[in-house]
């Protein structure tokens, strides 16, 4: 199956879906540069994948996806503290945290298809 818009990527669109679930749970959030810094790692995911596809190359779209990758590293990383220091409820984390780890293997998937 071809794809013709990132829009149609999966990835693309879990990783939307997360983000707006974190932006959602860290709209009060006073730590100012705490809910930054977890925003923008979860905007860079489904940027990435979007900017990468634009590109039109394998090669520079996969470069992208492992940025997208990293970014959805940087998000579970920030939600470990997140639960820890109590920022999030375990229930909150854990979904957040397993809808991360799906597109991160999504992700490695789509990788090794290119």
């Amino acid at each position: 199956m071809k794809i013709n818009r990132f829009e149609d990527i999966i990835a693309w669109q879990k990783a939307k879906e997360l983000t707006v679930k974190i932006y959602s749970l860290f709209y009060d959030s006073k730590d100012f540069g705490f809910r930054d810094q977890i925003q923008r790692a979860s905007v860079s995911i489904m940027n990435n994948i979007a900017e990468g596809f634009e590109r039109k190359s394998n090669k520079e779209f996969r470069q992208f996806l492992f940025i997208a990758k990293g970014s959805c590293g940087e998000v579970r990383s920030m939600l470990y503290l997140s639960k820890e220091l109590y920022k999030i409820s375990d229930n909150d984390y854990e979904k957040l945290y397993l809808n991360a780890v799906e597109i991160s293997k999504i992700l490695s998937g789509l990788i090794k298809t290119l």
